[in-house]
């Protein structure tokens, strides 16, 4: 056994260490896929720079948590003249398009010093869920403590009592957790360091638009039980801070600075993005076009089924 440490201290390094998950050689895509990848990023993707083009966001798309740069790919075969910059803990993936611009971040909330979009769509797609934050969990004499973490073996204890500006978001935030109705066992995942993080992408903004993707709650439905997992080999599996898995958990979308919050299935509506299959009379007219608009409309349903893609929540500033 290793000492127990709090879980957003574990959860950091686990992905964002010298050996992190997202260090990996493989990257995330040898785990899992997320709406970036295939043919749902292709859509997605045409949908984002449809989005750019209406808001008026001259310069470009910025992809913060850009993997590999698989967005980017999509976004530079739909565009070959839009200003393309990837953001991630890696290096500049291989096989990128030249001009497609790279910075390194150190992971995690942290932003690399000389970020500064200028009129840009900033797309932060599933970056939140994996900036780690405090855990905490309701004991059995009703407080609400931090919860520690074995990093190896993954056991929990029960820490300290929450308090100072963990427990002020909380009462502003998950109120649940602190009402007499929580019993032992309800959990926590306090958004206090995903408000910061998107505070901090905000405020570098010159202009333009950003836009966080992600699976999140809002005040009326927040989880009892919290949301924390983690992804290993296309399987979700038992959290455990060692480095061989993926780490996240749901964001508090009402909790950021946003002008507008919504699902994913409606801004796509609003976007163009239908799922309409393709007339029939176009597979004797032309086969190769009737089959390609039948994957199309099968990556557009995805992408706006309410009880997968379309349900993840979009938010979005203005910087």
């Amino acid at each position: 056994m290793s000492p127990a440490v709090p879980w957003a201290q574990a959860w950091g390094r686990s992905l964002y260490g010298e050996r992190g998950f997202y260090r990996s050689d493989v990257g995330p895509a040898g785990h899992f896929a997320t709406a970036t990848h295939g043919a749902t990023g292709r859509v997605l993707a045409r949908a984002l720079l449809r989005l750019a083009r209406e808001r008026g966001c001259t310069g470009g798309v910025v992809d913060v948590g850009a993997g590999r740069g698989e967005l980017l790919r999509h976004l530079r075969e739909l565009d070959d003249a839009v200003p393309l910059l990837g953001v991630d803990v890696v290096d500049r993936p291989a096989g990128l398009a030249p001009d497609v611009a790279w910075l390194s971040s150190p992971g995690g909330a942290s932003l690399p010093e000389d970020l500064a979009p200028r009129d840009a769509l900033v797309v932060a797609h599933e970056w939140l869920d994996v900036v780690p934050c405090t855990v905490a969990e309701v004991d059995g004499g009703g407080t609400l403590r931090e919860v520690l973490v074995d990093p190896l073996g993954g056991g929990e204890t029960l820490g300290a009592p929450l308090d100072g500006a963990d427990l002020s978001w909380c009462a502003e935030h998950w109120r649940e957790a602190l009402d007499a109705s929580a019993v032992p066992g309800d959990r926590v995942e306090v958004g206090r360091s995903r408000d910061a993080a998107w505070a901090d992408l905000l405020g570098r903004l010159d202009g333009g638009l950003a836009l966080a993707v992600d699976y999140g709650h809002r005040r009326g439905s927040r989880p009892p039980g919290g949301t924390l997992t983690a992804f290993r080999e296309g399987r979700e599996v038992s959290p455990v801070a060692d480095g061989s898995c993926d780490l996240t958990a749901h964001v508090a979308v009402d909790s950021l600075r946003a002008d507008e919050v919504l699902r994913q299935r409606d801004a796509l509506h609003r976007l163009g993005v239908s799922g309409r299959t393709p007339e029939h009379g176009l597979a004797s007219r032309d086969p190769a076009s009737y089959l390609a608009g039948l994957a199309e409309s099968g990556a557009a349903g995805a992408l706006l089924d309410p009880t997968g893609y379309g349900g993840f929540w979009w938010v979005l500033a203005r910087g």
